[in-house]
């Protein structure tokens, strides 16, 4: 028995009784058969930090074994601003691990985040999920260490206000309903983005929640498992769209902002990190911070300058940083 793969929600890895990384052309294919399949969805990042969408009609298995082989060209002076039009080609090519079947789709939808390559057949050396993948390889590299993390995602849900079971001001942690409003949609996103390839550790109600305008705001947060850091990378991005998409399938409105408004709780996008030797961690020796750590820790106070222009391009960001409002 394997227990990632007994009782798995993800119907990939229930069906083909495999993890995600040792996915192959072939076992795509066959679900794809086997599951009535009929549509293909490729997904990637752009500079906007957005998910894009080509899809793809299944007409045959040629075509299937075609796209899922060699890709399909794309539009990078569209996708990225730094591309001239006068030599934007680029290919998006799917990364087998990240399948799953799109749980919005009314047609069967198999869906793929890609990786971008140039016409040259060479990866696209700035594109986001490249220059983690370099970053995490030259840790390796250097260290003979692997990088792991995990990500909290935070979130507001608002809809017009109800008076019945008014939540306290900036005192929702870890409510339940029905002080809380938006506990379901928050389940449902949850199992969603599990069955999508998603390993969660949890989900809670978070310290805001305020009204104002008549519409009330409660803070959310979906905190997911340790895990290869390209790996919960990909996790959030399909996160961050399910929870979009629920919400629009809901009317409900969601906001990622990291604040929204003077006075209440911010949203962190904050990440756990753990490194480790052979699939044990070496942030603890003898039940203190190992050396390891407390290098890792330096290095981050000596970095903050680049890590704070890659994880704070929005302003809002900043609008944090005052005392007793839940933030550093």
């Amino acid at each position: 028995m394997d227990s990632f793969i007994d009782y798995n929600i993800n119907p990939l890895v229930s069906y083909l009784q495999k993890h995600p990384a040792d996915f192959t052309r072939k076992d795509i294919i066959r679900f794809v058969v086997d599951k009535g399949i009929r549509v293909i969805n490729f997904r990637y990042v752009a500079a906007d930090g957005r998910l894009k969408t080509l899809n793809f009609t299944v007409s045959n298995i040629q075509y299937l074994n075609t796209i899922l082989t060699y890709g399909e060209r794309v539009d990078g002076s569209s996708l990225f601003p730094f591309i001239e039009a006068g030599s934007s080609d680029l290919y998006v090519i799917p990364r087998f691990s990240t399948a799953y079947l799109d749980p919005f789709a009314q047609i069967p939808t198999l869906g793929l985040l890609c990786s971008y390559f140039t016409k040259d057949g060479l990866p696209l050396e700035s594109a986001p999920e490249y220059t983690l993948k370099k970053a995490a390889q030259s840790f390796h590299n250097k260290t003979g260490l692997t990088f792991e993390a995990m990500g909290e995602l935070e979130f507001y849900v608002s809809k017009e206000g109800e008076s019945l079971f008014p939540a306290q001001d900036q005192r929702g942690y870890h409510e339940s309903a029905p002080y809380t409003k938006f506990e379901s949609f928050r389940n449902e996103a949850m199992n969603l983005i599990a069955s999508c390839g998603g390993e969660i550790k949890y989900g809670h109600s978070e310290v805001g929640n305020f009204s104002q305008d008549g519409i009330n705001y409660e803070q959310n947060e979906i905190e997911f498992l340790v895990t290869q850091v390209e790996r919960a990378a990909d996790q959030l991005v399909l996160a961050k769209w399910i929870i979009r998409t629920l919400a629009y399938k809901f009317g409900l409105n969601v906001t990622f902002a990291p604040k929204i408004t003077v006075g209440k709780a911010g949203s962190g996008l904050h990440f756990h990190t753990r490194i480790t030797k052979n699939g044990t961690s070496v942030m603890i020796a003898d039940n203190t911070l190992s050396d390891e750590a407390i290098r890792a820790i330096a290095g981050y106070i000596h970095c903050a300058s680049s890590l704070t222009a890659f994880g704070n391009t929005n302003p809002t960001s900043y609008f944090r940083l005052v005392p007793k409002q839940e933030a550093p």
